[in-house]
């Protein structure tokens, strides 16, 4: 089989795997079961760490031009909301898109790329072989099959893929629900985001594109096993009139759903030539809006190591980082969103209690705050090498400002890693110091002159080597040139050889 590359489901997370695997030249297909993109999105939230995985491919101006921007976000629907202005980035703050219009947005780029997207194709099976997948898929004019060198799932909770590898998908099952819906408000409150929270319920309003509204509400019957069957009007409007006593003038809802804190992570985003990805691995309370981000940031992850497997440019063991990598980040997503779900659920004088705590917490303590909204903006993930590595090692790259006008973002555009000589070593030069045949796979970049002091982390460093994906590879603060020269060479040869494990900085 050649190497190419089938893509189970056309979300978010299926479309930017997509487009990273289009700008590696990798032969790409995307089966998506739905003939047109579902109107209704539950997803509304693209954090800042996800607008930077976009700017890494300058694939965030049309996000930027539609999505209204708000500076904060929310833990538990707290009254004090995390400020992301004082967050290390270039976006420093939430985009409020609806899922349908990001979709749509990186379907455009992935076909203009050279994917080969098919609406309307239902895949009813999977099987491996020794050199690839056969996929067996239900078309608009009938069966057919496609061979593949690896199937990426990204087909969401009740992945076929993740089905058909044998996969356990491993958690607990609701404990409590709530109600949701898209609804037009006659008498819609003030402001870009509304929150309440009493003994009653907690409440969240939104305002969405076309004159609609987005509510989601908990009550404390919600607390609950069983699924009470379908979300009417009057039972939703109900449940808004009883946590802060009036509906707004709720009427024609485009859309009313349920939703629950069932909360499971796949054991392996990896097995064989099958891959995991987004909601196909991990599922959890949509607290905070991170589902789709979560998705999104592993799609760069598995993009730049799948290419650069099919393009035999991989050291042994590379694809299997991507698990290594990306599934601690899973697990710490349901931690966080289960922590939410129990605050925002405890409906009695010690819930509130503890939510005026935790509130005064975030008001008083700056670090508390800021350590939040860096774990709920994406920010605050780190890939930690094992043994004695530079600290910046594993972390998240800011968009540094380089010489001349450069930025580093602008270095990552075309997929391939960076390596920056800081000019700090008298006598170095990085491109002198890369091996014969592997400059051509590297963009390089000399910047000298000293970074802002609001960097201190980086006030030493001689050089460093960025990943695809926007984290630092390798970085050193030697200052002589021979020896510099050597640690780049290492870390060349050696950069994804290892199994990394995450850790929060």
């Amino acid at each position: 089989m050649g190497k190419n590359v089938v893509i189970v489901g056309g979300g978010p997370t299926g479309m930017w795997l997509a487009c990273e695997l289009r700008l590696a030249g990798i032969p790409t297909v995307v089966l998506e079961r739905e003939p047109e993109i579902d109107p209704h999105s539950r997803a509304l939230t693209v954090h800042p760490r996800t607008i930077e995985t976009f700017a890494l491919r300058g694939a965030h101006r049309d996000l930027l031009a539609e999505g209204g921007r708000i500076p904060s976000g929310h833990f538990a629907v707290l009254d004090d909301r995390l400020d992301f202005r004082a967050l290390d980035t270039d976006f420093p703050f939430t985009l409020a898109l609806p899922q349908a219009r990001t979709t749509k947005l990186l379907q455009d780029r992935a076909v203009a790329a050279g994917a080969d997207v098919r609406r309307g194709h239902r895949v009813t099976d999977c099987t491996e072989h020794d050199d690839g997948v056969t996929v067996s898929v239900e078309g608009p004019d009938g069966a057919y099959t496609l061979d593949a060198a690896y199937v990426a799932g990204c087909d969401g909770t009740h992945s076929l893929v993740r089905r058909c590898a044998g996969i356990d998908f491993e958690g607990i099952w609701f404990t409590a629900l709530g109600a949701l819906g898209d609804v037009v408000l006659d008498d819609p409150p003030p402001g870009p985001v509304t929150s309440a929270w009493t003994l009653r319920g907690t409440l969240m309003i939104v305002p969405l594109p076309g004159g609609l509204h987005r509510i989601a509400v908990h009550s404390p019957e919600d607390v609950r096993s069983d699924w009470p069957g379908e979300l009417t009007l009057d039972e939703f409007r109900e449940r808004v009139r009883r946590v802060t006593g009036t509906d707004h003038g709720m009427h024609s809802p485009a859309w009313l759903s349920r939703f629950g804190n069932t909360s499971r992570l796949a054991r392996h985003y990896r097995k064989g030539r099958f891959l995991l990805a987004g909601d196909a691995a991990h599922q959890h309370m949509p607290a905070g809006g991170v589902g789709l981000n979560v998705g999104v940031q592993d799609a760069m992850n598995l993009g730049c190591k799948l290419a650069a497997t099919l393009r035999g440019r991989a050291p042994e063991g590379l694809l299997d980082t991507y698990h290594a990598e990306r599934h601690p980040v899973g697990a710490d997503t349901i931690e966080h969103t289960q922590a939410q779900t129990a605050i925002m659920m405890s409906f009695s004088p010690q819930g509130s209690a503890l939510r005026s705590l935790l509130g005064k917490l975030i008001a008083e303590r700056p670090q508390f705050r800021d350590a939040l909204a860096e774990r709920l903006s994406g920010l605050s993930v780190r890939y930690s090498p094992p043994g004695r590595a530079h600290p910046l090692a594993g972390c998240r790259a800011p968009n540094l400002p380089l010489s001349d006008s450069t930025r580093l973002f602008d270095l990552l555009q075309d997929g391939r890693p960076a390596l920056v000589d800081f000019a700090r070593a008298d006598g170095f030069r990085a491109d002198e110091a890369v091996p014969a045949g592997a400059a051509r796979h590297l963009t390089l970049h000399r910047s000298p002159g000293p970074l802002p002091r609001s960097r201190a982390a980086w006030a030493g460093v001689s050089a460093v080597l960025v990943r695809p994906d926007g984290y630092v590879g390798w970085a050193s603060d030697e200052t002589d040139a021979a020896a510099l020269a050597h640690e780049t060479r290492d870390a060349l040869a050696e950069l994804h050889g290892s199994h990394p494990e995450r850790h929060h900085a």
